[in-house]
């Protein structure tokens, strides 16, 4: 290990894998502010300019921005309430509320911070670990992915602030329209109404920047444009309680998301949402989630960076992408003739562990650029918001037609703006109809192979010891609370009754 650290280190520290590094990381952090593009278009787009470069050097660069990207989102989630990247849709939740709070400075430090740390401890995990850790994933079947499909549904229940009936409302209208589209398995079209455009699904991208973006901004319109936000530069500053608090949701988050990372598919936007779910459950501030707790932004974005290093183990250790921007690497990868897969690591370590140390000098360089920047970019928000809307409407619909080339991307951003408008007006909440959306043709795709697999019968869930203890942590995630609160409301009511009797005794 110390061995392939040493060459690792002594690969990615030449003088031009650092400067591609520092491009890579910049890159990612612009493309990540733009609305639609994220990290799978910016390394998409930018492959061809690296084909001149030594294969090191250019999955280094491309790595970069990978994880710049997810910063990048990050800044107009907060700022502006506009996701850059799918995994940033959870971090509006709290990360814009501490923006309106005067409070936009912390809420990026912290993103920051939290990345950062979850990066350093996934990358030490994912350096030692691999090629366990990739057996691990190769146990996860279409049953046991399934089983985590529904543990995510269930914690919806906390995007919801308690009112379980509006959650797996929202939740099932998410589901709904994840259903648009060709039949996973089949070739049948639902819901299409003859449109071509609609053959391959309503896109999440466009949905989100519809909801959270334009939604935001004719709820703003609406109400009276808000005021600028007057606060002295140092207010935007990070604090030591803030910090204090927290650390625990930031190791939380990264273990959350790690795991969830070593899973072929299952994401950084499924992670982000789980770790903020489970947080708003551990948490003691439970009552500020959704109004600007800062647990609300560190968690997820922490689960969000741990994730992203962690889709490396089945991209670079079984040649099986982790998600979307794995996907296109490992395209990179077959581009400079090579193959990933368990030999990778036995015939091209240099390249391998110069791409892996490259990941802490790439996150200690966006922490670096980033940590100092971030209450020059909270004073962004003192700009009047006359001038921001007409800018965040710009921004939101050139992004979307970036996705796709095409008006109905447009067309898809307006109609779920006025969608995202009518749920902010009667305070219905946006989080489990986006993780309905997500998981809707992942759960889909697991249903009908789990199916397949049971013959018909669902109870092959019951036979497979991980999805068992999966379902198990779902059971107890549902069922906890409500039991947890009946047994406190009894214990209050048995010791008010021990009082009384005591008092009329005396």
């Amino acid at each position: 290990m110390i061995d392939n650290l040493l060459l690792g280190f002594q690969t990615a520290l030449t003088p031009e894998n650092v400067l591609w590094c520092f491009i890579g990381v910049l890159a990612g952090t612009v493309i990540g502010l733009l609305p639609g593009l994220g990290s799978t278009t910016g390394v998409a787009i930018l492959i061809p300019l690296t084909l001149t470069l030594e294969p090191v050097t250019a999955l280094i660069m491309l790595a970069g921005i990978y994880y710049g990207a997810q910063y990048g989102g990050t800044i107009t989630s907060v700022l502006i309430s506009t996701p850059g990247e799918a995994a940033s849709v959870v971090t509006t939740l709290d990360g814009y509320k501490m923006a309106r709070n005067g409070r936009a400075g912390a809420a990026l430090a912290i993103s920051a911070i939290g990345s950062f740390v979850a990066a350093i401890i996934s990358l030490a995990l994912l350096m030692a670990l691999a090629p366990p850790l990739a057996d691990l994933a190769l146990e996860f079947g279409p049953v046991e992915n399934l089983a985590i499909m529904i543990l995510g549904l269930v914690i919806v229940v906390s995007f919801a602030g308690g009112a379980f009936s509006r959650g797996m409302m929202m939740a099932a209208l998410g589901l709904l329209i994840s259903t648009v589209g060709v039949a996973t398995g089949f070739s049948s079209a639902r819901f299409t109404f003859g449109n071509v455009d609609l053959l391959s699904g309503i896109p999440f991208v466009e949905v989100m920047i519809g909801l959270f973006a334009v939604g935001e901004v004719l709820h703003q319109i609406r109400v009276g444009a808000a005021a600028p936000i007057r606060t002295r530069f140092r207010d935007l500053m990070i604090t030591r309680s803030e910090l204090k608090r927290s650390a625990a949701p930031i190791l939380r988050g990264t273990g959350i998301g790690f795991l969830l990372g070593i899973l072929p598919g299952a994401g950084s936007t499924l992670a982000s949402f789980m770790a903020y779910g489970i947080e708003k459950r551990v948490s003691k501030r439970r009552g500020e989630f959704g109004k600007g707790a800062i647990e609300g932004v560190a968690a997820p974005e922490s689960a969000n960076n741990a994730a992203a290093n962690a889709n490396f183990v089945p991209t670079l250790a079984l040649g099986i992408p982790g998600g979307g921007t794995t996907a296109v690497l490992l395209g990179a990868f077959t581009i400079y003739g090579l193959q990933p897969g368990p030999l990778l690591f036995e015939t091209q370590p240099t390249l391998i562990w110069g791409l892996l140390v490259s990941f802490f000098i790439g996150n200690v360089l966006l922490l670096v650029l980033n940590l100092p920047l971030a209450p020059v970019f909270g004073q962004m928000l003192r700009i009047p918001y006359g001038y921001l809307y007409p800018i965040i409407l710009l921004t939101s619909f050139v992004g979307a037609y970036a996705v796709s080339n095409n008006m109905f991307s447009v067309l898809i951003v307006l109609v779920f703006g006025l969608v995202g408008w009518v749920m902010k007006e009667i305070d219905l909440p946006m989080a489990p109809l986006v993780l309905g959306l997500v998981l809707g043709p992942l759960l889909e795709k697991s249903l009908v192979q789990t199916s397949a697999i049971g013959q018909g019968s669902f109870l092959v869930l019951l036979q497979h010891p991980i999805s068992v203890g999966i379902l198990l942590v779902a059971l107890a995630l549902a069922v906890g609370p409500t039991v947890l609160r009946k047994v406190t409301a009894s214990r209050r009511v048995q010791q008010a009754a021990a009082k009384e009797k005591d008092s009329v005794s005396r």
